[in-house]
């Protein structure tokens, strides 16, 4: 019964939203997030908590109107992408600046494999879609399974209605795929904050240890593609930033996995960089650093915040 429930929430969401007027669309997404701020939810307090490692400093009552922010941002996220599929492609342009985007369309015109990493910042959707329909460049990416299958299926099929290649995340079979594209010299696109196997490298992220995916980088060093990550933000304006940050080379000794280490690392500074900047952005309300990760009696390692706000 949750699951259906869970199911119909969501394709109420982009059956209903989408012919909202825009300013009542945006509305409704601060009225939602505002109840849930003042809920104060498991997702809310934890991503109060995330945003207390990135700024450390910050009291009660800074990290209070913080987590109200980010619950903003993040209704505005999804009230965007359940309008994203009615949009026209000179709006999706129009709603989307990216610093540096020379340096992933001049090493894709080269005719070199790119590996885009991003942070749950900002409305990856949108991003993905100001590529395909806006720039025309096609990429893949993979999508975590979800609970319900429907729900996963919707995610799958709105992806692909944006112009996304979807791939199940199934580990090696993604991971073969993801290669042949990159080797093919085309576009993989990864959220790649957060780790979801058991294979994940340890970086230190905000002064503290914590897993990321070991992907990104394992992809760059088996197929030669540039590894460059991303961040994205709001601001004042309807218009989505984003910035595209220098490639991460590969150590030029040390093996495989050694490298890998190296290179998630630079990308987890990277990510932390932007973060820092726009903290308020960063949708990351799931257990992230190894501290938090104890698992309960019984329980796996990360089924505290399972389904949490994942997208």
């Amino acid at each position: 019964m949750r699951d259906r429930l869970t199911d119909g929430l969501y394709g109420l969401g982009w059956g209903a939203v989408k012919r909202l007027p825009e300013p009542a669309a945006a509305a409704l997404g601060r009225t939602i997030a505002d109840a849930a701020w003042r809920r104060r939810g498991q997702g809310v307090r934890r991503l109060e908590a995330n945003y207390a490692r990135v700024v450390p400093g910050a009291g009660p009552r800074e990290l209070a109107e913080l987590s109200r922010a980010g619950m903003r941002s993040y209704l505005r996220y999804w009230m965007e992408s359940f309008r994203l599929p009615v949009w026209s492609a000179q709006r999706v342009r129009e709603s989307v600046e990216v610093e540096n985007l020379d340096r992933l369309t001049g090493t894709l015109d080269a005719g070199r494999g790119v590996v885009l990493a991003l942070p749950h910042m900002g409305n990856w959707d949108l991003a993905g879609a100001y590529l395909t329909a806006g720039l025309g460049i096609p990429f893949t990416t993979v999508a975590e399974r979800l609970k319900p299958e429907s729900l996963y299926d919707r995610f799958v099929a709105y992806r692909e209605g944006l112009g996304m290649e979807v791939l199940p995340h199934t580990g090696g079979a993604a991971f073969g795929t993801l290669a042949r594209r990159l080797r093919a010299g085309g576009l993989v696109a990864l959220v790649a904050d957060r780790d979801l196997s058991a294979s994940g490298i340890e970086v230190t992220f905000f002064g503290e240890p914590a897993r990321m995916p070991a992907g990104p980088a394992m992809l760059a060093l088996q197929t030669g593609a540039a590894l460059l990550p991303a961040h994205l933000w709001f601001d004042s304006t309807p218009v989505m930033k984003g910035r595209v940050l220098p490639a991460v080379e590969p150590p030029e000794e040390g093996s495989r996995r050694e490298k890998a280490a190296a290179m998630t690392q630079a990308v987890a500074d990277g990510f932390a960089a932007g973060i820092a900047e726009h903290p308020e952005d960063w949708h990351m309300l799931q257990r992230l650093w190894s501290a938090d990760l104890t698992p309960r009696p019984g329980a796996g390692p990360r089924s505290a915040d399972r389904g949490a706000g994942e997208r």
